[in-house]
């Protein structure tokens, strides 16, 4: 029991003093801290044998320190950015934390990142400051040492005073290097090499005679859409010789009480049928069959046109105007003029 505590103070005198940076063994004994370093070397509870093993823990942080003297030391090495002095320090300390469990070792192991992180942080300013400056004759003597330059050594024996040549293909090289830096088109070339690109014979072109359409064809379809149209301009002129006949059968009853617009081309009962007698009434006043005017209280009135009324050549002055429904204003006049039933009777109720 004795001997593993004096083993157990010796070991942490020795770290103690190596820690400061001063040899352990000749640093002479203080008997008021030899409790301290018997928790310490002791460790805590919970952990095995084997990572509380003195010899190991020592060799731990032996090579840490070496790390730590290493990095201060060769402090201006590990700024130059030609190397990587600094990343290797990092890994070798990465290594050694997997087999770090105690808080001695973690503290020398935190020693190192903080020196490692502001050598870090100073290499990485002098990264920025010479990235952002560009000096010619270093970048000449790179490119010439890429082309292959041949260095010859001067007649006068002068030092720095070097000449050489290129050799035959130094051009070519730099030109293909430089390839990369440019989005251009590959050059067409063929993969089984060159040959005569003669064009093919040209064909002879057999033009194919059109079908010409059989005469009963031709007599057909027009006389068919001849009659349609036809069909189509008498049922509009007979719908508005009909209305005009309506028109002409009110006024002849009394003669004297205008007829209103609105009365006689709204049907109550039909939406459609309203708009297809506005649109009939438009072509009797085109042809100056019938007219309009307004009534004292400013509200659009319809009259036929009696024979004497308008000149030979139909002289009289016309005024064009659009007239606009839709379902909601239809429903608005029905209300307003009180409209029942339609003046003008629909085609089905007129044949019955």
């Amino acid at each position: 029991m004795s001997d593993s505590r004096r083993r157990s103070r010796g070991n942490q005198e020795e770290s103690a003093g190596t820690s400061n940076g001063l040899g352990g063994q000749n640093r002479p004994e203080r008997p008021g801290d030899m409790g301290d370093e018997d928790d310490i070397g002791a460790g805590p509870s919970g952990i095995s044998e084997e990572d509380n093993d003195p010899t190991r823990r020592r060799e731990i942080r032996s090579k840490y320190r070496d790390l730590i003297n290493q990095v201060q030391q060769n402090r201006e090495d590990m700024l130059n950015p030609a190397n990587n002095k600094l990343t290797d320090v990092l890994e070798e300390a990465n290594k050694l934390f997997a087999n770090v469990r105690q808080a001695r070792e973690a503290a020398l192991d935190a020693q190192l990142l903080v020196l490692a992180t502001d050598l870090g942080k100073e290499k990485a300013s002098q990264l920025h400051a010479e990235g952002s400056a560009f000096d010619p004759s270093a970048f000449a003597e790179h490119l010439l040492s890429f082309m292959g330059l041949n260095r010859l050594e001067d007649e006068s024996g002068q030092d720095g005073n070097l000449e050489g040549y290129l050799p035959q293909g130094a051009w070519q090289r730099l030109a293909k290097r430089s390839e990369y830096c440019f989005k251009t088109a590959p050059s067409f070339h063929y993969m089984l090499g060159s040959f005569l690109a003669e064009p093919p014979p040209p064909r002879q072109r057999v033009e194919r005679q059109r079908k010409a359409p059989s005469k009963e064809a031709k007599r057909i379809m027009p006389t068919q859409l001849k009659k349609m149209e036809e069909s189509h301009q008498e049922a509009t002129e007979k719908e508005v010789e009909r209305i005009l006949g309506c028109l002409q059968s009110y006024f002849a009853d009394d003669s004297e009480e205008p007829i209103s617009y609105y009365e006689f081309v709204i049907d109550p009962n039909s939406f459609s049928r309203t708009v297809e007698n506005i649109f009939h009434t438009s072509f009797l006043i085109r042809d100056g069959l019938v007219r309009m005017y307004l009534d004292t209280d400013g509200l659009p009135c319809i009259a036929p046109v009696e024979e004497g009324e308008i000149g030979p050549g139909g002289a009289a002055v016309r005024h064009q105007c659009v007239i606009s429904i839709n379902q909601e204003s239809w429903k608005e006049i029905i209300d307003a003029f009180d409209i029942k039933e339609a003046l003008i009777p629909a085609p089905e109720i007129l044949s019955q």
